[in-house]
């Protein structure tokens, strides 16, 4: 079982005396914003700095001659009242969601972005309080159950607080804005009435999910793993399974790695199951001032982004509130029981990374969900000492992973694209594995030491037949290759090379490696790649028969 940014108009000084206003200055589809940055610079004598593909905030006394500029498709003077970024007109986003300039949810668009692709989000948790009307207008595509009861009836508050947070409904004069304003829910109520959440209740909800079209499934639940004691870890192949699924579904699958209250040891260095299985994207918590709490537990392979996870604010059910109706704020967390006053923990940091996932999906809907992942954490804010992370470390650490969701780094157009892995989710043997039916092919895939360890690929051989293998991989990688027998189940290193159905391996140090082997019977056997450290990135992979 489990258990649950707007820039405003400022006068600043320049060399001589001269005061600088803020400018946004438009720039024309095919131009070089870089480049164009420099050239408003030696115009104006001012100073510059990117918003995205679409605008420069030029800060210079004058903008004489600016407007007929090649690349240049308006100049507008930023105030107080006209704002780079849009900014939602909830009535409690300025006050209360500070965690939404915090991952720069809105910075990139200058007006709120209508045409970004509707992105179906699944919110796996103890439902949702159907009539709270911030999920009103078609904010909920779809809501079943898996314990009983109704989903639109949320006894708990947690499934609520969650999808308020992705999707509570934005600009309609009440409230909160959800991060996720192109959102719609699948709501899968899998907690029962005691809190726990039973593991066939969770996988079912899975494939439900991603039968149903979830780009996104928010898994903010979790079990303890420990990998050093057998009696305390909760892994799961049916979980597994189901999240594999969704994977190859095409879901972008988002988990929180737990909080240690429910762990042995306080931090806990271990991340709870499902985040710390292949391809899910681990959350971790962040302060309100950067720092990582206790609660938040850590992992060196496993928390892959950080996100605000302390001091939220969101929707409850009306329910939760109604025992207070002196309170104003009926419907939302202020009102509700004491956990609710304050929240912390890595349940609601993991929903706003969903958010994040769907804002990135909905702006580059041709995107796989690997690519998606990928540009989340290769976009991250890396969080150390100057950003209040005392204990973090430069780049990726067990703490924060690759740091901070930065929402708006993640849409810009200038970031690079990964190319899609076609294999996934090709993780062990068995059905698992691609199968290579040509004699000679040649695959191109990436793999991740934190996020996709092994691929397989499956290839018959005829008793006697040789099979050649070249791999080669990105410089800078430590990758290896190994063949495995008929009948592996798992590609196990730790088992290898005593285990029955180990063939043969090549592990030399570095991105390049070469195998040969001969088949003592017939049969589908299982050829590994591995990346052995700390690293990324594309590789070759050249089979001869």
């Amino acid at each position: 079982m489990k258990i649950l940014t707007a820039v405003i108009g400022v006068a600043l000084a320049l060399p001589g005396g001269a005061e600088a206003a803020r400018f946004a200055v438009g720039v024309a589809p095919g131009t070089d914003t870089d480049a164009l940055a420099a050239r408003l610079e030696a115009r104006t004598g001012g100073s510059t700095s990117v918003i995205g593909s679409f605008a420069v905030e030029l800060r210079a006394p004058s903008v004489r001659g600016v407007a007929g500029m090649p690349g240049v498709t308006y100049v507008e003077r930023v105030t107080a009242r006209r704002r780079v970024a849009f900014l939602p007109t909830d009535p409690l986003f300025a006050s209360r969601q500070w965690y939404l300039p915090a991952v720069r949810a809105f910075d990139f668009w200058p007006q709120r972005p209508y045409w970004l692709s509707p992105v179906k989000v699944a919110v796996i948790d103890s439902g949702i309080d159907g009539e709270h009307p911030e999920f009103r207008g078609g904010r909920i595509a779809a809501a079943t159950t898996f314990v009983g009861g109704s989903a639109y009836r949320d006894t708990q508050g947690h499934g609520t607080f969650v999808a308020g947070l992705i999707a509570a409904r934005m600009d309609n004069a009440e409230g909160i804005a959800g991060m996720a304003f192109p959102a719609r829910l699948l709501v899968a109520k899998v907690v029962r009435p005691d809190g726990a959440v039973p593991l066939d209740a969770e996988a079912r909800a899975i494939r439900w999910a991603a039968d149903r079209g979830a780009q996104v499934i928010n898994l903010s639940l979790g079990g303890v793993r420990d990998p050093m004691n057998p009696d305390h870890d909760s892994y799961s192949a049916l979980e597994s399974s189901a999240v594999q699924y969704a994977v190859r579904r095409g879901a972008v699958v988002v988990a929180a790695v737990g909080n240690s209250e429910l762990a042995p040891d306080k931090p806990w260095p271990y991340a709870s199951y499902p985040a710390a299985l292949p391809h899910v994207l681990g959350v971790s918590a962040l302060a309100r001032d950067g720092a990582v709490p206790m609660f938040s537990n850590r992992d060196p392979i496993y928390n892959d982004i950080a996100a605000p996870g302390d001091d939220l604010f969101s929707t409850i059910p009306r329910v939760l509130s109604a025992p207070h109706p002196t309170c104003v704020e009926q419907g939302y967390s202020d009102c509700g029981p004491p956990e609710y006053r304050r929240p912390q923990g890595t349940s609601f940091a993991a929903a706003i990374v969903s958010a994040g996932a769907a804002l990135v999906r909905s702006a580059w809907p041709t995107l796989t969900a690997d690519q998606v992942v990928w540009l989340l954490e290769h976009s991250a804010a890396d969080q150390t000492a100057v950003t209040g992370c005392r204990r973090c470390t430069d780049s990726r650490d067990s703490l924060t992973g690759w740091g901070r969701l930065d929402v708006s780094a993640a849409v810009d157009p200038r970031r690079a694209h990964p190319p899609a892995d076609k294999y996934e989710t090709n993780d062990d043997a068995g059905s698992h594995a691609w199968r290579v039916a040509r004699r000679r092919a040649t695959l191109r895939a990436s793999i991740d030491y934190w996020d996709d360890q092994n691929d397989v690929y499956s290839v018959y051989l005829r008793k006697g037949q040789r099979l050649r293998a070249a791999l080669n991989g990105t410089p800078g990688t430590d990758v290896n290759l190994a063949i495995w027998k008929p009948g592996t189940r798992r590609v196990d290193e730790l088992r290898y090379p005593s285990s029955r159905f180990f063939a043969k391996a090549s592990s030399r140090p570095g991105a390049k490696e070469r195998l040969r082997y001969r088949a003592d019977r017939k049969g589908r056997y299982f050829v590994q790649v591995k990346i052995s450290g700390p690293g990324f990135g594309g590789y070759k992979l050249q089979l001869f028969r």
